[in-house]
Formats: C-alpha cells, sequence, structure tokens
C-alpha cells in the first residue's frame, strides 16, 4: 500500500504553499497549428530548442492514424521496435538497443508524470484515449528519467481538465477484420466543470470487444485474439488560485482475450506443445494506476510533487515449439500457464527554475517494487530426438516460482546557461542506488533469497546553437544504466549494463512555417549487454542471463514536414541504423563479433500525406494516407540453432493506412481501411520457436462522434 504519511506529508506541504504566488498553465497542445510545445526534459519547451532527438505524435494525429497500441506507434516511429507477447505485452526497443535478457525496461514507458514501467517484461501499454501527444525521446535519458531508459523514454501526455466549460464527445466504431470477425468500440469524453475557473473533472472512457482472426483448429476455437478491453480514465484538477494546482489521476484497464499468446503461423493459426488441441488458460491483463500530481509556483522556481501507485496482474498462456535448424527440434515440446501480480509506489520531487538565461531542474526519486511470478508448465522430452516418431516423456505439472523486489532512490540536476542570446550550453547528472533482493524456485520452499546493490553516476552534457529564431543545432552525449539481476541456482548473478551516446543534430522551420525539419546523427557504445541462453540440467531446460559484451550503433534519423498549400502537409521520416556485436565473453555461446543486434532493422520509413478541406460549406473534411516500411529484424541464438538457419529474421514489412472524414456539425463520419493491401509479414524472428506474431489482416471500417 503507498505509505499514508508520504501522501498526507506531500498534500500538507502543498495545501500550506497554495495561497500565493502565480502559478503558469502548461500548454500541451500545439501553437496555431505550427510549433509544437513539448514537456521532454520535464520543462515546457519549443521542440526546435530540446537539444536531443524527440518524435513527437499529436492526440489528432494519434487517432486519424488509426494507432490503437504500442504495435501501432512503433510503426509510425522509424527505429522504435518491440515484441508482443499476446495483446498489451510488449518489450520496446530503440535505436538497435533491442534484448528481451536483463533485469529491467530499456525503454521506459510514462503517462503523464506516472512511470509505467516495472520490470522490463512487466510495462503497463495504455490505450490511445484523450491523448494531448505522445513524446518518444530517443538515446539514453539517464539524468532525467533515471534506469530503464538507457535507450529512450516514451511519454504519452493525456488532456487536462478544463475549469471553463463543459464539453464532451461520443463515439462509436463497427470495424471488419479480413478473415477474421467483426469488432466493436465504444469511447467517450466528459469534461465537467465543478467551480467555475477552479475545479474541474475529466472522465474519459473506452470498450471494445471483437475484431479476432487467430484460430487454434485443433482446439475448436476461431478468430480467438479479439480482446474484450474495459478502459477508464478520470482526472481531478484543482487550481484555488495561480499559484497551486492539485491534479489527481486514476486509470483502470482490464483486458481479456480467450486466445491470448498472440503468435500465428502463415495461415493465421496457432500451435500449442506438445498437445495441438489443448486450451490454454485466457489472457488477462489488467493495471491501475493512481496519481497525485501537485505544483506551486514559488516565483523564482516551480515545485512539483509527483505520487503514483500501481497494482498490475497479469493471466496468460505460453508455448514453444522448435522449428527445423533449432538443436532441440524433435526434442521438446512444451507450454505455461502463467500468473504475474506486481505492485510499484513511486514518488519525485523537483524544482523547476522559471526561465531566464539560467535554467535548472533538481529533483530526488524514490521508488519501491515487488514481484510475483507462478508458472504450472509442462513439456515433452526424447533426449534422443524422436518425439514426432513416438519417442519421448510428458512431464506435467511442473512448478517455476520467482519473487522480486526493487528499492531504488536517486538524486538529479540539470542546469543550462543561454550565453551571447543564441548559444547554449549545459550539463546534468544522476545518482542512481538500487537495493534488489530475488527468490526463484522448482520446488516450494526449496530457494534460497538473493540479495544485491546497484548504483551509478548518469551524466548528460550538451550545447544548443540558434541560428534562426526557428531553428537550432545541438550535441549531446549522454550516459543510460540498468542495473544487473539475478539467475536461479545454479548459476551466478548478471553485472549492470551501460550505455553511452553521442549525438548531433539540427532541427527548425521556415518563418511561415511551411516547412520543417529535423536531423540526428549518433553513436552509442552498448557495453557489458546481457544475453540469455537455454542450459539443459539435468534433463531441465533452464535460463541463464550473462553479460556478453559489447555493442556499437550508428545511425541517421531524418524527419520533415512541407506544407504547399493551405490544408495541405506531406510529412516524411526515416531511419538508418547500424547495430553490431563488436565484442563477446570468451565463455559466450550465444553471439559473436559482427552479429547484428535483435530486433533491429536497417532501414525504416514513413510517408504521409493529409488534406484538410471543406465538402462543402460549413462542412469541414479530411482524406489522409500513410505508408509504413521496415526492413526485416534479425534474432541471434547460437545456443539454440545451427549456423545454417542463422539469422533468425522477420519479413520486411510495408503497410498503407487510408482515412477519410467530414463534420457535420457536431456530427463526424470517419471510413478507414488498415493494412489496405493485407499484408501477411511476420513482424517477429522467434519464428524458430513458434514465438512470433504478424501483421494484422486488413481491416475496414467506419467511426461515428458527436460532439458537444
Amino acid at each position: 500500500m503507498v505509505p499514508r504519511t508520504t501522501l498526507v506529508a506531500g498534500v500538507s506541504v502543498f495545501a500550506m504553499l497554495a495561497a500565493t504566488t502565480a502559478y503558469a498553465q502548461e500548454s500541451d497542445d500545439l501553437d496555431n497549428g505550427q510549433v509544437i510545445v513539448v514537456t521532454a526534459q520535464k520543462r515546457e519547451q519549443r521542440l526546435i530548442d530540446v537539444p536531443m532527438a524527440v518524435a513527437v505524435l499529436g492526440g489528432e494525429d494519434l487517432e486519424q492514424r488509426g494507432i490503437d497500441t504500442v504495435q501501432d506507434l512503433s510503426f509510425a516511429v522509424p527505429g522504435l521496435t518491440m515484441r508482443e507477447d499476446g495483446p498489451g505485452s510488449y518489450t520496446i526497443f530503440l535505436r538497435g538497443l533491442a534484448n528481451q535478457s536483463g533485469s529491467g525496461a530499456l525503454v521506459s514507458m510514462y503517462l503523464d508524470e506516472a512511470p509505467l514501467s516495472l520490470s522490463g517484461y512487466d510495462q503497463l501499454s495504455p490505450v490511445p484515449l484523450d491523448f494531448a501527444r505522445v513524446e518518444v525521446l530517443k538515446g539514453p535519458q539517464g539524468t532525467l528519467y533515471g534506469q530503464g531508459s538507457a535507450g529512450g523514454t516514451i511519454r504519452f501526455v493525456t488532456n487536462d481538465p478544463d475549469a471553463s466549460r463543459f464539453e464532451g464527445k461520443i463515439e462509436g466504431e463497427v470495424f471488419d477484420v479480413a478473415s477474421g470477425e467483426i469488432g466493436t468500440k465504444l469511447s467517450g469524453v466528459l469534461n465537467f466543470p465543478l467551480v467555475q475557473d477552479q475545479l474541474a473533472l475529466r472522465i474519459a472512457g473506452a470498450y471494445e470487444q471483437g475484431g479476432g482472426w487467430i484460430d487454434q483448429p485443433e482446439a475448436g476455437i476461431k478468430n480467438g485474439n479479439g480482446t474484450e478491453l474495459i478502459n477508464v480514465r478520470a482526472k481531478l484538477l484543482w487550481t484555488p488560485s495561480d499559484s497551486f494546482r492539485a491534479e489527481g489521476m486514476v486509470q483502470i484497464h482490464r483486458a481479456d482475450t480467450k486466445l491470448g499468446m498472440g503468435y500465428e503461423e502463415p495461415d493465421r493459426t496457432v500451435d500449442v506443445g506438445p498437445d495441438r488441441s489443448k486450451v490454454m488458460i485466457p489472457k488477462e491483463f489488467d493495471f491501475d494506476i493512481y496519481n497525485l500530481e501537485l505544483r506551486y509556483d514559488m516565483g523564482f522556481a516551480e515545485l512539483v510533487s509527483a505520487t503514483t501507485y500501481i497494482e498490475h496482474s497479469h493471466q496468460y498462456p505460453f508455448t514453444y515449439i522448435p522449428r527445423p535448424g533449432n538443436y532441440s527440434y524433435g526434442i521438446v515440446e512444451g507450454n505455461d500457464d502463467r500468473w504475474a501480480d506486481a505492485d510499484q509506489f513511486s514518488q519525485e520531487l523537483r524544482l523547476t527554475s522559471s526561465g531566464g538565461p539560467f535554467e535548472w531542474t533538481l529533483g530526488a526519486f524514490y521508488s519501491k517494487g515487488d514481484g510475483k511470478f507462478l508458472a504450472d508448465y509442462e513439456y515433452a522430452y526424447a533426449p534422443d530426438g524422436d518425439l514426432y516418431e513416438g519417442g519421448g516423456v510428458l512431464y506435467d505439472d511442473l512448478y517455476y516460482f520467482s519473487k522480486s523486489s526493487s528499492k531504488s532512490y536517486s538524486l538529479f540536476a540539470d542546469a543550462s546557461y543561454k550565453l551571447f542570446d543564441r548559444l547554449t550550453i549545459g550539463a546534468g547528472i544522476r545518482y542512481f542506488k538500487d537495493k534488489r533482493t530475488s527468490l526463484i524456485e522448482y520446488a516450494p520452499g526449496t530457494g534460497a533469497e538473493q540479495r544485491a546493490k546497484f548504483d551509478s553516476v548518469d551524466p548528460r552534457v550538451y550545447v544548443s546553437y540558434q541560428y534562426s529564431d526557428n531553428g537550432s543545432i545541438y550535441a549531446n552525449v549522454a550516459k543510460g544504466f540498468r542495473s544487473g539481476g539475478f539467475n536461479a541456482a545454479p548459476f551466478a548473478p548478471y553485472d549492470p549494463e551501460k550505455v553511452y551516446t553521442y549525438e548531433i543534430g539540427t532541427k527548425g522551420m521556415t518563418s511561415d512555417g511551411t516547412f520543417s525539419y529535423d536531423i540526428a546523427a549518433f553513436f552509442t557504445k552498448y557495453k557489458d549487454m546481457v544475453r540469455r541462453r537455454l542450459v539443459i540440467v539435468e534433463g531441465q531446460y533452464l535460463s541463464e542471463s550473462s553479460n556478453i559484451g559489447e555493442v556499437e550503433v550508428k545511425g541517421i534519423e531524418l524527419g520533415a514536414a512541407v506544407r504547399p498549400t493551405t490544408g495541405l502537409t506531406f510529412t516524411a521520416s526515416a531511419a538508418y541504423l547500424d547495430s553490431e556485436i563488436v565484442a563477446t565473453a570468451a565463455t559466450d555461446q550465444v553471439n559473436i563479433a559482427g552479429d547484428r543486434t535483435d530486433y533491429t532493422p536497417k532501414f525504416s520509413i514513413t510517408l504521409g500525406a493529409n488534406y484538410e478541406f471543406d465538402w462543402a460549406a460549413d462542412v469541414p473534411g479530411f482524406v489522409r494516407v500513410d505508408y509504413s516500411y521496415r526492413d526485416k529484424v534479425t534474432y541471434i541464438d547460437r545456443s539454440s540453432f545451427l549456423p545454417s538457419v542463422l539469422p533468425q529474421t522477420s519479413d520486411d514489412i510495408g503497410l498503407l493506412n487510408a482515412r477519410i472524414g467530414a463534420t457535420f456539425g457536431m456530427v463526424g463520419v470517419e471510413l478507414y481501411g488498415q493494412n489496405i493491401a493485407n499484408v501477411n509479414k511476420a513482424i517477429d524472428p522467434y519464428q524458430g520457436w513458434a514465438n512470433s506474431n504478424r501483421t494484422r489482416p486488413r481491416v475496414i471500417g467506419i467511426k461515428g462522434s458527436v460532439s458537444f
């Protein structure tokens, strides 16, 4: 439970401060549709003034592009990839820092001020509902965002309540999935001013069902991956004076999927090993988020408190079937029923200067998290390789349990000074300390708790030169960090990982806003990378994680938008990544120098065109077309696969989406198509274990809305 004394103390301090001076309202929107305002550095800035690469998608952009999941987002932001283990479960990778091993996330996620990363596998994925924007911060964010942000940070920023007016919107949607089933969505947003200009409540909710397309014929399951989703968020904003602001948020997420593994074969079916007809447990992905954000303007600086408590429960199935070329082919197949429970409390306090040539941020962060994981698993084992010729023995009702905890705190600071009106220099630093425990058991009562402490000092240095009112060039050097962790006996723990990135870029726009651009080039050293391998110990397949070596990533990212005439916008963004393992430990059996890193496309691009016009007098409308392309991504594990089938690869993927809409007074109508060419490609390279998900089939839908 959240410590009551912490909450009471925080509320009391801010209540005493609430009686004086002025608070500057934060703007989360676009300025005149051109200048983008972000809070990537935990202060309000124009995007072109932020000395790092940041991809931003506004709320309207998210809706018109049909971005409903993190996987959809990954196709909209070149260089962002992920692995899915069923709807809602994502491991996120960015800029070539990609592996599923390790103690925590490589890319962190936030909902407003609430951190969503509980561990590397337990990351909460919010549904895009009433969002102001999404910010994708690229490269290490260790100074301001701490551990788990070695590759970057994704910030989901929601719309605030408005105490000046009542407003709302209701949307209904029906869509048809090719070779699948009909799906429906219903969502709504209501904004209530409870006390004029002082107190407001904003409630957003969504319900979705159907839309599945994956079958398990042997079990009689058809279109089993359609998800029943309930998502509700309430935000209460209180501004009793110009100086004080208090905002409370509650987010409730419930998702239930009958066939919830997410994996599928090219024929849109899923296999379960070793019994193809076994009905696995459904996937249930639930979480509750409670956040209290307090802000007080002290004149010279703003004091911010962000308190978050999260409860997460996750029930899900898992299966694996080695394919030809896998050393385990014909030897083993298995499945697990899995249950995970986690909770996390976090508290951040920071003081941010109120502007001027010298800008600074000072802060402290505390987090305490606990997690439990239970698996009831079975597998068929044939050490002679004759599993498909009647050999092998079934081992069932097997037990695996783990319990872990993390208690961390950090102190951070960031400061910049503007010289000569155009030149800004800055530096930041964060001290981080993490205390972790782990208990792993293959039989009840047999494990021994392990303990370890990890600490890190993560600096950042940057310089920016504003060569025009709307253009700048910058250089940025930053470090990221991820704690070490534990293995089950007989394997030793593994050490922390460190990431160093050197980046130079430019961004800006013409004075009339008809052309905007951003370019970034970077070089990253990823040291002591952790990888996992499978080891057979007394007939049991056990997993061992260890530090295997060093990775170097070279990349360039480009983005541009052109507005040749009123209402017409063309956009393009691209990323080229050369991510390679350059050194490995002598004992490593997974990789060799020269291997590409997993889940990293060499080239990815998005292209878009949006035209806003009037169908008739007082009937505005739009037409939008988006195309995304991604090179294949690879997966290499020399301890599991023959050299002849390495690297394991996904497919290269090109997706075309389109949407057309019109507004008749308060009523809006949209017709859309996603994956119009009905591309059926493997997104994930984990095909050698039958653990790959694929592109969603073509979707044709219609959406209606009423605004008031």
